[in-house]
């Protein structure tokens, strides 16, 4: 696939309000690994006016849900760039550009860390969840196209900061999952991830054990983890503490490299999600 908006299907700029910066779509985004898939680019407010500034990136999964309501599967859209607005207009982070990857199908066998269910003893998990998702994981392809496809398109057409300190990963429930394995594949390509509920259970302890035990060492990444306490989220606290226990073993430290926080009464679901999307962009993009 070209670097080159031309060579893809369709590419619509959506109206958002002309604070909270510009939003543009590209239609069928092609990949030699994975189905395409719409991916949505927000640029903050004075994008356009700025023309040498560079930005972070942040790459988001369940990218439909981010922005607009009408495409959110449930009616509510994250707000996402309402949160890193604010964060500007209050000058906590100087700007970023948003990368919405929207999910497919797939989602599951997409964002479900494939490498920990090939293991001996994670037989029974794998033949579980081919049964419940219809076939196999395929998280190593679907992170092989955010890195060696959409990476290098969006470095090539906006004007990033492509390093690894600029760059992050961010999602809710499996796209925590995969938000925390893209850290550990690429730990040289991102330099931190958003983990917002992520949902646990579905690896049981033996994602949890795989993703611990493949920390990249501290002091590099900024890691960020939460959940509420109802819901799907009412059962995922176990799980974190385990994590938060591979995380203190490892040398990260709380509040500097590494987060985690329990929202009493949050549920799980987009209105959860907006109510805090702003704590973890925070983390991940102040200097």
């Amino acid at each position: 696939m070209k670097n080159d908006p031309s060579s893809l299907t369709v590419v619509i700029d959506l109206p958002l309000s002309h604070e909270t910066g510009g939003l543009r779509r590209y239609y069928d985004f092609a990949s030699r690994y994975i189905d395409p898939r719409h991916v949505d680019v927000w640029c903050p407010p004075g994008y356009s006016e700025r023309g040498a500034a560079r930005y972070p990136v942040i790459y988001m999964h369940d990218g439909q849900n981010l922005f607009d309501p009408a495409s959110s599967g449930y009616g509510v859209d994250w707000g996402v760039d309402e949160a890193v607005t604010g964060l500007i207009q209050t000058h906590k982070i100087q700007g970023a550009i948003v990368v919405g990857v929207w999910n497919t199908a797939s989602r599951y066998r997409e964002y479900m860390p494939q490498k920990p269910l090939a293991a001996a003893q994670a037989q029974s998990l794998l033949a579980q969840f081919i049964q419940e998702k219809g076939g196999d994981p395929f998280s190593d392809a679907y992170l092989r196209f955010l890195v060696e496809e959409l990476k290098p398109f969006i470095d090539a057409n906006y004007r990033t900061l492509p390093d690894q300190p600029h760059t992050f990963v961010m999602g809710s429930s499996m796209g925590g999952l995969i938000s925390l394995a893209a850290v550990e594949e690429y730990p040289d390509v991102f330099g931190g991830a958003g983990c917002l509920s992520t949902h646990w259970p579905i690896g049981q302890d033996v994602v949890v054990e795989y993703l611990g035990n493949g920390l990249p060492p501290a002091g590099v990444h900024k890691l960020y983890f939460d959940h509420g306490t109802e819901g799907l989220d009412a059962g995922y606290e176990p799980y974190q503490q385990r994590m938060d226990a591979f995380l203190q073993a490892a040398g990260y430290t709380s509040h500097k490299d590494w987060i985690t926080l329990k929202f009493d009464g949050a549920d799980h679901n987009e209105i959860a999600w907006r109510a805090r999307v702003h704590i973890p962009l925070l983390f991940l993009l102040r200097e």
